[in-house]
């Protein structure tokens, strides 16, 4: 994969310069020359940021530029680990939709996810397995096996994993945010 000329052909048609987009993700220019020349790797924070002041998702720079096919095979999943050990597991073809479907697992032992508020999304959750807890505004909310959320995405201020058993849950999201 080319991660570095993803970032900046994206870069270049939005018409941005390093050092602009530099000064917006706080990272020097030299390391993001570094990154677009494939010769340094971004951390997954750093790669959202620069995915935010590109405009584009996140999984935008992971995925490889062929021609999506509607059916995603269980061993084509494109994936993505967080440092917090949750994974995401990308079921919709790519993300250049109107959508986004995320299989998402979190050990009960790694805490809360860390949240970045994304104030223009519709966010729904579906527990396939395990317990999650998950605060909406004032509302905190334990989903078990078979239960459901559905919410804006500016009004999440927690989610995590309670119990012993790590949870499995669906993730649908419009527009995407990966």
């Amino acid at each position: 994969m080319e991660l570095g000329k993803h970032i900046k052909e994206r870069r270049q048609e939005l018409g941005m310069s390093l050092r602009e987009l530099a000064k917006e993700v706080g990272l020097t220019a030299s390391f993001l020359s570094q990154v677009e020349r494939d010769l340094a790797s971004p951390s997954i924070e750093s790669l959202r940021k620069i995915s935010k002041a590109l405009d584009v998702p996140i999984f935008y720079f992971l995925l490889e530029p062929d021609q999506p096919k509607p059916v995603v095979r269980r061993s084509e999943r494109r994936k993505i680990t967080l440092p917090s050990d949750i994974s995401y597991e990308l079921l919709t073809p790519d993300v250049n939709r109107k959508m986004e479907v995320l299989l998402a697992e979190l050990d009960p032992r790694e805490g809360e996810i860390p949240l970045v508020h994304h104030h223009h999304t519709e966010e729904f959750i579906f527990v396939l397995s395990g317990k999650l807890e998950i605060r909406v505004e004032c509302e905190t909310c334990e989903l078990e096996e078979g239960d459901a959320i559905y919410f804006e995405g500016a009004t999440l201020r927690r989610i995590a994993a309670k119990g012993d058993k790590t949870v499995r849950y669906l993730s649908v999201i419009t527009p995407p945010i990966f």
